[in-house]
């Protein structure tokens, strides 16, 4: 089992950037795929970004390719997100998600552990 913890929101204007961070616990953070969600209010949880256990593979949403960056220090058990070019569209509230599973998925249900968010709001 792993607990997540998610830092780094907050309120940024359009164009600025914000880093966010995912904590682990446990001591086999590198079995996991890492995967990065958002949910915006009436809207369903959506796919941002995706990690494998040794970093080797990333995934984007085509939303954010080219702005955000996913990568991960299993040293470190922790999992970054380096949001950059930000719009106001890019409001929500991020989730931090593992699962064991080694094979790439971009559906939510794919990932047992969830951490419990982080509100980001970019201002126009």
């Amino acid at each position: 089992q792993v607990q997540l913890v998610e830092s780094g929101g907050g309120l940024v204007q359009a164009g600025g950037s914000l880093r966010l961070s995912c904590a682990a616990s446990g001591r086999t953070f590198s079995s996991y795929r890492m995967g990065w969600f958002r949910q915006a209010p009436g809207k369903e949880r959506e796919f941002v970004t995706a990690i494998s256990g040794s970093g080797s593979s990333t995934y984007y949403a085509d939303s954010v390719k080219g702005r955000f960056t996913i990568s991960r220090d299993n040293a470190k058990n922790t999992v970054y997100l380096q949001m950059n070019s930000l719009k106001p569209e890019d409001t929500a509230v991020y989730y931090c998600a593992a699962d064991l599973d080694p094979k790439h998925s971009a559906t939510p249900r794919s990932y047992e552990y969830w951490g419990q968010g982080t509100q980001v709001t970019v201002s126009s």
